[in-house]
Formats: structure tokens, sequence, C-alpha cells
């Protein structure tokens, strides 16, 4: 009977761990998630401001728990889709603007990027549904004094 109640036991702390581990907080059905600025196609020289759009839901703070709020994620040239059950990476194509920023003024290298947008919770993961931005493409040129 022992056994039985360790068994029990170790199930229930496993089943309870993994629900506090799973996120997927949920977003309205209508959330949007939109570039302001640059638009799809455009070209763009030296470094040029990303602005950011989202409807029906508020922006916050990361670690801030706010229903119907998160912040940005912007990422750059990303091709695999976001793993909706892991944070959204940190890196120099995923950036964070955890301090509530909508909008950043990004330098590129000259030629073809995109871009894409996608809302984190407080602890930086995807809502449920995922609450993402269409991707853009941009062309960045060469600046002025490097045309000679």
């Amino acid at each position: 009977m022992r056994i039985i109640s360790c068994v029990a036991l170790a199930a229930a702390i496993a089943l309870h761990s993994g629900a506090a581990n799973s996120q997927g907080k949920t977003a309205p059905k209508d959330a949007k998630l939109y570039f302001i600025t640059p638009h799809d196609g455009q070209k763009v020289r030296g470094g040029f401001w990303v602005r950011f759009g989202l409807r029906n839901m508020g922006v916050t703070h990361a670690g801030d728990e706010y229903q119907n709020a998160g912040h940005h994620h912007l990422l750059v040239d990303v091709k695999e889709p976001i793993d909706s059950k892991e944070p959204i990476p940190q890196d120099k194509s995923h950036l964070h603007f955890g301090a509530g920023q909508t909008e950043t003024l990004l330098e590129l290298p000259p030629g073809t990027h995109t871009l894409q947008l996608v809302l984190g919770d407080a602890k930086h993961y995807p809502f449920e549904p995922p609450v993402v931005s269409e991707k853009i493409t941009i062309r960045v040129r060469p600046p002025a004094s490097a045309r000679k």
C-alpha cells in the first residue's frame, strides 16, 4: 500500500509541475500585432525606425502578470517558427523589448531582411493562440556615403 501511495504522490507531483511549466496564456481571438513602419517591401537606408502596433491587448513590462497584456519581441531573419511551449529565445535574431517599448532604431547590414513581431507574456512565452504579425521583407541599402 505504501508503494502505491508513493507512486500516486510522484504522479501528482509530475502532473502538477508540468501544469506549472506549461505556458500558453490565452490571448483574445481578435488581438492583432502589426508593423506601423516599415512596410512590407520597403527600401530603407542606414538605421531605421521600427514601430510596433498592437490592437485589443496591452503592452507591459516583462515580468508583469497583467491580463491580456504582454511585451514585444522582434524576430530578424528568423526562418523557423517559434515554439509555443518554450520561451522566446534572446539573441541577435530574437530581440526582446521587456521594458514595454513599442519602437526601436534598428541597424542592419545592407541586403534583404525579414522582420516579424511576436507578443510574449511575462515570462517570454508566446500566447495561445500566438499573437504574431505578418512577416515582412525589407531591403536595406548601403549608406549614401558608401555609394561612390
